[in-house]
């Protein structure tokens, strides 16, 4: 080929390959759409809670800030992070809940028929099943459940503590309307310090009737000098175990305190420990962890469950002791019951700084709390308006207790009555050696 040839040559080719080049380059130099490498992003399925059914409730992030369903958001996080934390930053999961949509309805129903929405004080309930520990429902009026004092629902522990050790129905003490430690020994914790306060005295909200308090008389009652000189009878620390044992916990996470008042309920707590405690009475003394995460499914046949964890905390003739007493307890409150076998207790508290109730049926226990999120004694729960209602003063069967009964009527309407296992009347009726002169 002669050079002119081959230099012709040349400049054609690099005029073909300048063509190509205009082919491929937009006037403005970048590539034409059709001909780039367009790398699709990776789809990311969101977490899911579903409830008891399958049904899917809300997306789950582990940030509950944004939730529908606040409460049960929080709960599921804390039982996650104690599982295990990588979870919770885990994505496509299904996380199966034991929440039942009735159950959850009613108790929504429940406190939104009461109190509103947009009211300063929050009202919370956990609905646990007694015997598996499974959280049915958890229900505020706004936000999340605040730890709160839980009130006089905590005598039940000293009552338990008296039946355990030997005491009867019958049994009590000369009634007083004030009580005051005699020393500093008389009360002791379970480290074996003193912790009486000799200058201190506790008055009595209501009279029980009579010149004497027994056992039944005085949890009716909720009768505070009562139960701290029960408690001074059978141990302080003897009632601190008990709530333990039947599955108290406070809200924060720190241990319970132990003062001579611990039987008024000092002891800041979310629903759902007060209820798992009264879920253990019902189940006739079998304490089972509260939970409401039951499996956690993922993508390549990831699966974990969670299965109830049992033990029995209380000889079951006892619990069902107690439950005789709390019987008579919700009968004679201004709830009057619910139609079927069921008990229950007030949560009154000095100064109105919050309020409760607790009770259950042989198939499901509820506790419902009520005040402030942030400032409990600033906020008191006294000359205010909830759910648009003015009330002078808020006590456990003001507003707790009607949510409770509102909430469990509707959540059982329909279902198979059980009955309660009758006390053992020959081991706990009458008086033994606290009988009235």
């Amino acid at each position: 080929m002669t050079p002119l040839r081959v230099v012709a040559a040349c400049v054609a080719a690099v005029g073909v390959l300048a063509a190509a080049i205009v082919l491929l380059t937009r006037d403005d130099g970048a590539p034409r759409a059709r001909e780039r490498l367009v790398a699709a992003p990776a789809q990311v399925r969101p977490s899911v809670l579903v409830d008891a059914n399958g049904a899917v409730l809300e997306q789950f992030s582990g940030d509950c800030g944004a939730s529908r369903l606040p409460y049960l958001c929080e709960r599921v996080r804390a039982e996650l992070l104690a599982s295990n934390a990588g979870l919770l930053k885990g994505t496509g999961l299904t996380i199966r809940t034991a929440i039942d949509p009735r159950t959850q309805e009613a108790a929504q129903r429940g406190i939104d028929s009461h109190v509103g929405r947009d009211d300063e004080h929050v009202a919370a309930q956990a609905m646990i099943v007694p015997g598996t520990g499974e959280i049915r429902a958890l229900a505020t009026s706004h936000g999340n459940a605040p730890g709160l004092m839980q009130g006089s629902t905590a005598m039940v522990y000293t009552l338990a503590a008296a039946l355990e050790n030997g005491l009867r129905y019958a049994d009590g003490l000369p009634h007083s309307r004030e009580y005051r430690a005699p020393k500093y020994s008389s009360f002791k914790n379970c480290r074996g310090e003193n912790i009486g306060d000799p200058t201190h005295s506790v008055v009595n909200d209501t009279n029980a009737p009579g010149d004497f308090t027994t056992l039944e008389t005085g949890t009716r009652a909720t009768d505070n000098a009562f139960f701290l000189k029960l408690t001074e009878r059978v141990g302080l620390c003897q009632s601190v175990e008990m709530a333990r044992r039947l599955g108290l916990s406070r809200a924060d996470g720190m241990p319970l305190q132990e003062y001579e008042t611990f039987a008024l309920g000092i002891n800041e707590v979310d629903p759902i420990a007060l209820a798992g405690t009264y879920a253990t009475l019902a189940a006739h003394g079998k304490r089972c962890a509260p939970r409401v995460v039951t499996e956690v499914r993922g993508e390549g046949g990831f699966a974990r469950t969670f299965p109830a964890r049992c033990e029995q905390a209380l000889e079951a003739p006892v619990a069902d002791a107690v439950t005789g007493v709390l019987t008579g307890a919700l009968a004679r409150s201004p709830l009057k019951g619910l139609g079927r076998d069921a008990a229950g207790m007030t949560g009154n508290v000095d100064n109105d700084t919050s309020a409760s109730y607790a009770g259950y049926t042989p198939d499901l226990a509820s506790a419902v709390t009520l005040g402030h999120p942030d400032d409990v004694r600033k906020h008191r729960l006294a000359d205010v308006s909830l759910g648009g209602k003015r009330y002078p003063t808020v006590s456990g069967t003001t507003v707790p207790g009607p949510i409770w009964k509102d909430s469990m009527r509707a959540a059982l309407d329909g279902t198979a009555e059980t009955p309660f296992t009758a006390p053992d009347t020959a081991r706990f009726g009458g008086c033994r050696d606290a009988c009235a002169n």
